[in-house]
């Protein structure tokens, strides 16, 4: 009897860890944290309270309190991988500043699609600094594209769907649209996203500091995608 309930509990136990989802993250500033990211070399905006590097005005300091480790935590995901980088846009235009090229195609959300692991679950978090930075929006394109199209957001968004698509077939992919973002931007995730059967979540209510997720608006962040994803 002992033997029997050994097996039994063994072969539940083996496929509960069978049956673990695995969630990929492609991010920008929002999703990123020091020691978190893949590649290790993407740029981070949250930093642990022990950092020698000097750390934005933000109360976030530990990885638990990051929207991303809570969803994995809440939901019961394995964490496959999180590609984000901070201040990457979807499309190939970023921020005209001064002494810096304003071409981000070699961190652009397109560039980085097709390095999530192999997910279940992909979480894309974007469109921030598209709309920030004054990307322009350009016009709707839905192949063959060109890398001058790729410049422009529609475009870029419609190639990084796409690619997410092919790449992974088999996935359930969701877009997180934040709030306060250009109306351009919306209705253009809100649109391409249905083309491409595309699940996409609005947040609102997110409480920030710099601009950014504090602990509050991370809670609140989570919170919203995990009721989106037991929907």
């Amino acid at each position: 009897m002992k033997k029997i309930l050994a097996i039994t509990i063994f072969a539940v136990l083996t496929l509960s860890a069978q049956a673990q989802l695995k969630v990929s993250i492609l991010g920008d500033s929002y999703s990123t944290f020091e020691g978190m990211m893949e590649p290790s070399w993407n740029k981070i905006w949250y930093f642990p309270e022990n950092s020698t590097v000097s750390k934005p005005n933000n109360d976030v300091t530990l990885v638990s309190q990051t929207w991303w480790y809570q969803v994995t935590e809440q939901m019961g995901y394995k964490l496959e991988k999180n590609n984000s980088f901070s201040g990457a846009t979807i499309c190939y235009s970023g921020y005209k500043r001064p002494g810096e090229s304003s071409d981000y195609s070699d961190r652009s959300f397109i560039g980085r699609a097709g390095d999530l692991g192999h997910p279940d679950v992909i979480l894309v978090c974007g469109g921030t600094n598209d709309s920030w930075s004054g990307a322009p929006v350009g016009e709707y394109k839905w192949k063959k594209w060109t890398n001058e199209d790729l410049y422009t957001f529609r475009p870029g968004m419609a190639k990084m769907c796409s690619e997410l698509k092919t790449l992974y077939p088999q996935a359930r992919i969701v877009f997180i649209l934040n709030s306060e973002l250009r109306d351009d931007i919306n209705e253009s995730v809100h649109t391409i996203c249905r083309k491409y059967h595309i699940e996409c979540l609005d947040l609102h209510d997110i409480d920030k500091q710099g601009s950014h997720p504090s602990i509050a608006g991370m809670k609140e962040f989570a919170r919203q995608v995990v009721e989106f994803l037991n929907r």
